[in-house]
């Protein structure tokens, strides 16, 4: 008798599962396979402001930060330091203040490097995508991510890059910051889904 209780009991969890999965995928659809090439081609398009030197410079996988359109490593040879913000000996702040200087010197309040965690130095399109899309490896939701890359000062800081040491306007990424937003709203409306 027991062992038909058991079975009946195990039978009726069955179903119930399979009912739960049902109802999932029914109130949950997947985005259309054309939705989500699109959402992939606009995240490629995102990747180009991403990958751009202003932003790749401090996203970077080192243990220093990187500057120049030639991604060159710092030629103070500073470090990241436990918090991005160079060591206690040379911080960050040592030389670039909190706007940039006519001397080519760089500036924002504050001045630091991504943590590791958002590091896309070496990754491809798809890798990067997908470390923004997970909040265990890029340390923010979407929502988050939004207001970083429209809201952050310091991401701002690409679009407003002053002067290089030889008095040449450093170059902005390929997308102005309200073009990159609009694109970065049409991609998470049409699924956030990353290149392969």
């Amino acid at each position: 008798m027991r062992h038909h209780l058991v079975f009946a009991l195990s039978a009726l969890l069955f179903m119930a599962v399979v009912a739960t999965t049902s109802l999932a995928q029914t109130a949950a659809p997947q985005a259309a396979p054309a939705d989500r090439a699109r959402s992939a081609a606009l995240f490629a398009k995102i990747a180009t402001v991403l990958e751009h030197p202003r932003c790749l410079n401090c996203h970077t996988s080192t243990d220093f930060p990187r500057q120049g359109d030639d991604r060159h490593q710092h030629i103070m040879q500073v470090k990241r330091g436990t918090d991005g913000g160079g060591h206690p000996a040379l911080r960050c702040t040592t030389c670039h203040g909190k706007s940039n200087s006519p001397s080519g010197v760089p500036g924002n309040d504050p001045w630091r490097l991504a943590p590791l965690t958002m590091k896309w130095e070496g990754l491809s399109v798809g890798e990067i995508c997908r470390s923004l899309t997970d909040p265990n490896r890029g340390n923010m939701t979407l929502p988050q991510l939004v207001h970083h890359l429209g809201e952050d000062r310091l991401v701002g800081w690409a679009w407003n890059p002053g002067v290089d040491l030889d008095g040449k306007p450093r170059q902005q990424p390929p997308l102005t910051r309200p073009q990159l937003m609009a694109v970065v709203t049409e991609w998470i409306a049409t699924g956030a889904a990353c290149p392969a």
